[in-house]
């Protein structure tokens, strides 16, 4: 009569703990972030409206989100900003119309729309998932995270950027940047080259104040520009980065998500962009429940393994 194969209980348990914290250790958000690797300096005196071309690798977790459109190909929509290298975070209001992943491509280290080089990574995007809260009307909550398909491997080109805990000290000295593709002018035409802009950070109250948004920007936004409007976002920069660099700080924070504004440029009417800090929670618990589901799947995959070896001891 065959013997039943009872393995020991460490001996059953510790190749499990091991796949589990190596699964785990895979997913976490824990690698370095808001580096710039392939940028030595910080270039100031640029703009998006104006047109400034950034350097290639300034800014190394913007990403153009792109969709497919039938007899034109992939046209770029909105920016976004890499969080981990599986994730990125962007307007709701990006994809509020679009919400099938298949029509949508996610392309980092890109630095001319059409010219993709050898660090160039085109995703496909896994899931979309908008802001419960979000409203069409008002572009309350407007954040989305979206998930790609496959982890990507970074590069100097292509890097994560540092999301914060709790809102930063910033003030109208803080060094605090835009970036994206979208129009040069209010007017204009849209840029193949990524352009990047210094930009000022302005409290509330003042961006609420007489003249200019007059109570209009609620407490989970935040403004940045200039009085006189002469560094702006404007429409294709929607859901791209402001990033700010504290003082005695080598990385940078993903501060806010271009959001919306009154027109582009204007005096006393800068860029209105999400206010990060309040919507962590919601990026962590989104976050943890992906990583929660890929977890169960390295567990049900690990028991299927020990079952099979169970069945073949046995049957010896």
């Amino acid at each position: 009569m065959r013997r039943r194969f009872r393995p020991a209980a460490d001996s059953f348990w510790t190749p499990l703990v091991v796949f589990l914290s190596q699964a785990l250790l895979a997913e976490s958000n824990s690698e370095e972030c808001g580096t710039r690797p392939g940028l030595d300096k910080i270039e100031t005196e640029t703009r998006i409206i104006g047109g400034q071309d950034a350097q290639p690798g300034a800014w190394p977790w913007q990403v153009s989100l792109q969709i497919y459109r039938l007899g034109i190909g992939y046209v770029h929509v909105c920016g976004g900003s890499l969080i981990n290298n599986k994730s990125l975070l962007t307007a709701a209001h990006c994809a509020q119309k679009r919400m099938i992943p298949d029509a949508w491509r996610a392309v980092s280290g890109l630095h001319h729309l059409s010219d993709h080089k050898k660090h160039t990574i085109k995703s496909r995007v896994k899931t979309i998932t908008l802001h419960p809260g979000f409203s069409k009307n008002s572009f309350e909550n407007d954040i989305a995270l979206f998930t790609l398909s496959k982890s990507i491997t970074y590069n100097d080109y292509v890097q994560p950027i540092c999301l914060p805990y709790t809102s930063l000290p910033l003030n109208e000295n803080t060094n605090c940047y835009i970036s994206g593709w979208g129009l040069k002018g209010e007017n204009g035409s849209g840029s193949q080259v990524l352009q990047y802009g210094n930009v000022q950070y302005i409290p509330r109250e003042i961006c609420n104040s007489f003249g200019w948004y007059e109570g209009a920007v609620s407490k989970n936004y935040l403004c940045a520009g200039y009085e006189s409007g002469r560094v702006d976002s404007c429409e294709g920069d929607s859901g791209g980065p402001l990033m700010c660099i504290l003082p005695n700080d080598n990385k940078f924070y993903l501060v806010g998500l271009t959001s919306q504004g009154y027109g582009c440029g204007r005096p006393r009417l800068p860029g209105i962009y999400v206010h990060l800090a309040k919507y962590r929670k919601w990026i962590d618990l989104k976050l943890r429940s992906k990583t929660t589901t890929i977890c169960v799947q390295h567990i049900l995959l690990f028991l299927t393994m020990i079952n099979l070896t169970l069945f073949y001891n046995y049957l010896d």
